[in-house]
Formats: C-alpha cells, structure tokens, sequence
C-alpha cells in the first residue's frame, strides 16, 4: 500500500506539498489529479525515492522512502511521464539491464522478456536500437519495465501517453486485473475519461494540498455535476472554461 503522513515539499519559496496525506489500499486504482503545478509529480518523486520530503513521512509497501528507499526501489514499478530510456541500446537489451537491476533469474527474465514484447507486438523491433523507435513503442517498452519484476506497487504518470487505442485498451484491463490480484495502483493522468472508468477511488490535490477524495460518484455528486471533468474544473477553480475559451478566443483577434 501507500501512505503519507503530512508531507511537505518546498523548493525556496514555492511550496509544492503543503501536509498532504493519502491512503492507497491493496487492490485499490487511485486516481491521482491535479491541475499543472499542483503537487502531483513531486508526490511521485518522493513515492520513488527521487527526492526527499521535508516534513513529514510516506510509507510505500510498508517501508518509509527515506529509511529504506532500496526496499521500496524493490517493490515498486513506475512509469514516469516521459521516461528516459537508453537510446543507445536495443529494446531487449534495456529490459535486460532492467532484469539485472532486479536481481531477476536470467532464465525468468528472458521468458519474461520475450512473451511481453510478443504480446505487445514489439518482437518485430527488439533489437532495434531504441533512438530508432516511436514515442509509442518507447511507452511500451517503459511499461514493460516497470512490471517485469512484478511489483507490489505501481506508480504510473500519464501510462497511455502516445499509445494506440488497442494497446491502451490492454493495458487498462491488465490495471485492472493487477489490482484484483491485491497489487496497489497510483494512477496519474489527465484523461479525466480513463480515470473516471478505470479509478476506484480519486484524489484532487491544487496547489499542494488535497481538496478532494473519493469515489468518481462522490465527487460528482458533493460539487452538484454530472461528469468528473466538471467536478474536477469547480474543485480546482477553473469551472467557467467556456468563459476562459472565449477569452483566449478575443485575445486572438486583437
């Protein structure tokens, strides 16, 4: 699971979490929300050991980051919004090192490696060098990584950025379905549509604070709207966007 406990973040004068706390259960998909700036990728850098908070703790399969970040690094997966793969090697040879960096058994890592690239029509280009591959096939490979190891933990920021339709329908049920097995799921995105469908809980946070939690249903029906995308607009305070296209519209003509 993930817990964090009044955490806080600053870079100088700019605060980036101000005490946030959440819990994400085994078994559960969070939908993870929040306008540009809001906190949210600071969040997941602190989930993943990038950064350090500066007050308060998070705990991530039961383990705090800052006490133990290699056994968190153990049992997390993450897809970050745009990942930094090795461009100078193969596709095979990236999710090799990646086995390597998890101790995986080289016979397990290959089994692994081959029926994932199958199923996710990259056999074709696996010993491609990977400066050679689409932003789509990068995505592929970046989430094959992130599950290789089998995590007890997913921690995902915009997974289907750049992926055909039927590759991000495929992956959706596997989210699913990992979380039916028990395996604990943050989910960030700004396809509001997909978290809507995919998401059993969801959690609003505007400038580094949670304004909101709950299922899509509780939030839609505490701010008095019939989609999540005009829930998630009067939460954050930007919920006249005909308003604001307008604007931009009449900034155009002068």
């Amino acid at each position: 699971m993930i817990v964090t406990e009044g955490l806080s973040r600053s870079y100088g004068d700019k605060i980036a979490l101000d005490r946030l706390s959440l819990r994400v259960e085994p078994g559960e998909i969070l939908g993870f929300l929040g306008p540009n700036g809001a906190g949210k990728s600071t969040t997941v850098k602190i989930l993943t050991g990038m950064i350090r908070p500066d007050a308060g703790r998070a705990l991530v399969a039961g383990f705090d980051v800052v006490e133990h970040p290699m056994e968190v690094k153990k049992r997390i997966g993450y897809v970050p919004e745009t990942a930094a793969l090795y461009d100078g090697l193969t596709g095979s040879e990236y999710l090799e090192l990646v086995a390597c960096l998890y101790h995986l058994d080289s016979k397990t890592a290959a089994a692994r490696r081959r029926e994932m690239l199958e199923l996710f029509g990259l056999t074709s280009a696996e010993n491609q060098r990977m400066s050679e591959y689409s932003k789509g096939m990068r995505q592929k490979v970046a989430i094959i990584a992130s599950m290789m190891h089998r995590p007890d933990v997913l921690i995902m920021d915009e997974p289907l950025d750049g992926l055909d339709a039927n590759t991000a329908m495929v992956i959706k049920e596997l989210l699913k379905q990992m979380a039916a097995q028990g395996r604990t799921i943050l989910f960030c995105s700004h396809i509001l549509e997909v978290v809507d469908r995919m998401c059993s809980k969801i959690v609003i946070i505007d400038k580094g604070r949670m304004v909101a939690s709950g299922t899509s249903e509780e939030l839609k029906s505490s701010t008095g709207e019939t989609s999540l995308e005009a829930a998630f607009g009067k939460l954050t305070g930007h919920a006249d966007v005909g308003q604001v296209a307008s604007d931009f519209l009449s900034a155009l003509q002068k």
